[in-house]
């Protein structure tokens, strides 16, 4: 079988298993994503996973970058995919996704032991953003472009290309087209 062929298969597995199941979301052919734990539970956790072209025969990419995963630290987001890779590297080249989203509910008390549920606001940021931050605080603040008032004038008549100022402009109009259209909600 190609491995276009095994991913229908999966797919398929997956959708029939999990119909229903509000803890998997398909987010593309290629894409899901699955919630272990309860929504109120500090201790559940999304991962994302997608498949590379290659899949099974390569490794899917998983991820817990998802906001639903900002109070969990970095040390314990590390350890659940490290551990995660583990079985990743003993079920390549077989349909793994079932496995992986089981194995991680079988085992969420010990992937999360160590979680300490983050309080305060943490920004994750990308390599790249360390990267593109790092280039530019060498280089001088650059001032934002001020607008002359002849330029603002022109900004705030703009029209569209039938010369009329594009909907909403004006409130007047758009409580005149409510009153006419009903747009009151009537219990």
């Amino acid at each position: 079988m190609t491995a276009n062929e095994d991913q229908e298969m999966e797919l398929e597995a997956l959708r029939s298993i999990y119909e229903g199941d509000d803890c998997f979301k398909e987010l593309s052919p290629v894409s899901f994503q699955f919630r272990i734990g309860d929504l109120d539970d500090s201790r559940s956790f999304l991962l994302e996973v997608s498949w590379a072209e290659n899949y099974p025969e390569t490794a899917p990419h998983i991820s817990l970058d998802s906001f639903f995963n900002n109070r969990i630290s970095l040390e314990t987001k590390q350890y659940i995919l490290s551990k995660l890779s583990e079985q990743v590297e003993t079920n390549l080249g077989t349909a793994m996704m079932y496995t992986l989203f089981e194995w991680a509910k079988e085992n969420q008390e010990t992937l999360m032991e160590n979680h300490q549920p983050v309080t305060s606001a943490v920004t994750l940021i990308s390599n790249s953003d360390v990267m593109n931050n790092s280039t530019t605080a060498s280089k001088k603040k650059e001032k934002k472009e001020q607008l002359t008032k002849a330029q603002k004038r022109k900004l705030i008549g703009r029209t569209d290309n039938k010369g009329e100022l594009p909907r909403g402009w004006d409130w007047v109009d758009v409580v005149k087209h409510l009153s006419k259209t009903g747009g009151k909600c009537e219990d």
